[in-house]
């Protein structure tokens, strides 16, 4: 099935690693302009480099801190010079530090919030303007959690923020689908690299054990109806189901889960 998605202008914010790494290749073998967002350079670039092996019709690397507003501008607008426009904005970045409510501290909730949220609040604005400003029919992804709907333990800052995701993206979905801007929210589960050159120095995965030790997956994926956790395939293929105007054209402020049947929202 054609997508439609290629030459359309893709920007992907945390390119660099596991699921952003992944969305990125995805929309590369769809033959998509890909503006890679990243706080890692390096990590980005070689990300870069081999989504124009799969089949990207071209890439650009911009280092962005999508905690800053005028960054995220800078990284909007290179956007859409290089390749007229934004067609496409998948929220991807987010961040977490697994422990339990009680022992985070004030300075711990302001580093979840900016990650989480207020990078949320950044990108979607910046590309919103520029997406009204060119008329164009765009699809705006945010990536979630499923922590946001079933409530998890050691993550409850995390969960909150990521709540506060998925209606975000409900709200915009009734403010701009009169401009037939399409806006949603993917959560994953648990869901790991494939191999460890598939994350930067950034990442929270980039200590091994940084999460969950082996026995720890096991026994997440052991409690799954499907019994495996996720792979950053898993998300890439939900994201470009929502990115399709072709695919998921009469799709719009809904929350999917991707996690194994780990949630099961009726």
């Amino acid at each position: 099935m054609d997508l439609g998605l290629k030459k359309k202008s893709v920007i992907v914010t945390g390119g660099g690693s596991n699921i952003g790494r992944g969305i990125v290749l995805a929309f590369a073998q769809e033959g998509a302009n890909i503006t890679l967002a990243d706080i890692d350079e390096q990590q980005a670039n070689t990300v870069a480099e081999l989504a124009l092996k799969k089949g990207a019709s071209g890439v650009q690397v911009v280092k962005t801190d999508v905690t800053d507003l005028g960054q995220v501008k800078a990284m909007v607008a290179a956007a859409d010079e290089k390749f007229g426009g934004v067609d496409v904005l998948v929220n991807n970045v987010g961040w977490d530090d697994l422990m339990f409510f009680t022992q985070t501290t004030p300075e711990l909730w302001q580093k979840l919030i900016a990650v989480n949220f207020v990078s949320n609040l950044n990108c979607t604005h910046s590309v919103l303007e520029v997406m009204l400003k060119n008329k164009t029919k765009g699809s705006i992804v945010s990536l979630s959690s499923d922590a946001s709907r079933q409530g998890e333990p050691k993550e409850a800052v995390y969960g909150a923020l990521k709540a506060g995701i998925n209606s975000l993206m409900k709200s915009l979905a009734r403010e701009n689908g009169r401009f037939g801007i399409r806006c949603n929210a993917v959560c994953p589960g648990v869901t790991i690299p494939e191999e460890d050159e598939d994350v930067g120095s950034q990442s929270m995965w980039a200590k091994k054990d940084s999460m969950f030790t082996e026995e720890q997956f096991a026994a997440i994926a052991n409690a799954l109806p499907l019994k495996k956790v996720g792979k950053p395939t898993d998300l890439a293929n939900a994201v470009l189901f929502m990115s399709s105007n072709v695919a998921s054209g009469h799709v719009t402020g809904q929350v999917l889960s991707v996690s194994g049947g780990y949630s099961m929202i009726g």
